[in-house]
């Protein structure tokens, strides 16, 4: 009865667009960064490599190869203090954490197969 009563509260901050990010995807994260009085907007390019938890506490884990350093961050999916989520490409992964993703360097670290949207007609072949 108690988690029923939470869901309903939980509901109202729950941010329905950022339901879309899965596995495998290429995103950049507008973050809000308040630097004493002034606010301005960060931007991180990754991969998503996880998600995790659910409802207003799910997580997202994002990591990207920066000056062939790889960096990751962990960001709450229904956060404040997150302005936006684009989606740059689709991937296609046969895994639900891409941990394997880790141990990567260079242009490997960055090769997920992408989700083919469109199907062409195959041809008829004339034997």
């Amino acid at each position: 009865m108690n988690t029923i009563i939470l869901n309903k509260i939980e509901d109202k901050y729950i941010i329905d667009e950022r339901k879309e990010v899965q596995v495998g995807d290429t995103i950049k994260v507008h973050s809000k960064i308040i630097e004493g009085e002034k606010e301005r907007i960060q931007i991180f390019q990754g991969i998503v490599l996880a998600r995790k938890h659910s409802g207003t506490h799910e997580n997202i884990v994002v990591r990207k190869i920066s000056k062939d350093i790889g960096v990751e961050r962990i960001f709450p999916l229904h956060s404040p203090n997150i302005a936006k989520i684009e989606i740059v490409k689709k991937g296609q992964v046969r895994r639900a954490k891409l941990n394997y993703m880790r141990k990567r360097i260079g242009k490997k670290a960055l090769l997920i197969k992408e989700k083919n949207v469109t199907v062409a007609p195959r041809k008829k072949s004339t034997k």
